[in-house]
């Protein structure tokens, strides 16, 4: 009966990331810088908001797009930290984590055979989902340009089929950021246009040496633009599944139609958590962020001395170094760093093709975690060059 499953659900694979990280297990005393997940607990008041939930019975249904109160604390943050101005009660949707945010913008957005621009090496959570909504993944090479997508080549990339742009920055796996003055020509070149941008800003309090800036705070962008951002990174809260969609009236209408009938509400009791981080714990993120300011120095530090080439990131907790100077494939690489000194990495081909020849650290560990690893690194590095 498998043939009779969507051939598009066939078609597409496991996560890369998720498959490296699965084989840690098999490995006895295998360090893993594999996953994105932070490892600071959930604030210690923003989880006693929802064990209050529970206590006060606040355990049923809400309004399909979030509670009111919720979404009134999403307008407040975004408009404080973002310059980013939605209405709470037409504009945002709540949703089961970033995840959901995408998969469904995609499918209320696309069409057979719409065409959406990516940066490539990109997270793999956006080439699938496009794929079974029936659009077509269009990538943008980026390894020449510091993995920056730049206006002009989205420039290249248009055609008549292309619906959306996908700006993933801070970016995973690269780390990388636009600045200000990138996301400017960005908007210039898309702001005439019909196309759709989806930004994906899940990073956004985690940059360093400098201010996030969304491309739907410049003129003319926000009707076409889908902000998706949550609690995941900032405030870590991944158990919880706290996302959302910001959106131009117009757009959110038909969005809420496909989120209704896919999920209904997201859970209760992390709706009340989440107001808590949003209002009282607005600036949670910043020890954190810090913290891991403090690992990436220490992490490129590393990789430098033992001779890796890698772009410094500016935003998340991930370090995408270049192996192709070792003269294997990334998958390869990857596979004989775990048997051998039974380090879990990340391939750069779980990326798309553009990541081949190239590493995903997280530094999302702590610093006894990466010390250990890196030192493994270095080991089998220099048995390679040795």
């Amino acid at each position: 009966m498998e043939e009779r499953v969507n051939g598009r659900v066939r078609a597409i694979q496991i996560s890369g990331i998720r498959r490296f990280f699965n084989k840690v297990k098999d490995y006895p005393g295998a360090v893993s810088l594999t996953i994105g997940q932070p490892d600071f607990p959930t604030p210690e008041h923003v989880r006693e908001a929802g064990k209050a939930a529970i206590d006060q019975n606040h355990t049923v249904y809400t309004a399909n797009a979030g509670l009111p109160e919720l979404r009134q604390a999403i307008a407040g943050y975004v408009a404080e930290k973002y310059d980013l101005h939605y209405h709470p009660e037409n504009e945002i949707i709540t949703t089961v984590g970033a995840s959901e945010a995408l998969d469904l913008s995609f499918r209320t957005l696309l069409e057979e055979g719409d065409e959406v621009i990516l940066p490539g090496p990109a997270y793999p959570g956006y080439a699938a989902p496009i794929t079974l909504a029936g659009g077509v993944p269009v990538y943008v090479d980026t390894r020449g340009t510091d993995f920056k997508m730049t206006a002009e080549q989205i420039r290249e990339k248009l055609t008549e089929r292309t619906k959306a742009v996908v700006l993933p920055y801070p970016s995973n796996p690269t780390g990388c950021v636009l600045t200000e003055r990138e996301l400017s020509a960005i908007a210039d070149v898309l702001r005439e246009r019909p196309v759709f941008v989806i930004s994906d800003e899940i990073y956004s309090e985690l940059i360093y040496g400098q201010k996030h800036v969304s491309i739907a705070s410049f003129p003319g962008m926000k009707p076409k633009t889908l902000v998706i951002n949550g609690l995941s990174k900032s405030h870590a809260m991944t158990g919880w599944r706290m996302g959302y969609v910001l959106a131009d009236h117009p757009i959110a209408e038909q969005l809420i139609k496909v989120h209704q009938y896919g999920i209904s509400c997201i859970t209760s009791i992390t709706q009340y958590a989440a107001i808590e981080a949003l209002t009282a714990g607005k600036n949670d993120a910043e020890p954190m962020r810090q913290e891991y300011q403090r690992r990436l120095d220490y992490v490129v530090g590393r990789l430098r001395r033992m001779g890796m080439e890698v772009v410094r990131p500016s935003g998340a907790f991930y370090v995408f170094p270049s192996i192709k100077k070792f003269g294997l494939s990334s998958e390869d690489f990857a596979l004989k760093l775990l048997e051998q000194e039974h380090l879990a990495a990340v391939p750069g081909s779980a990326f798309s093709s553009y990541g081949e020849g190239y590493l995903r650290l997280s530094y999302a560990y702590s610093m006894d975690i990466l010390r250990e690893g890196l030192d493994r690194l270095e080991r089998f590095v220099t048995r390679l060059t040795g």
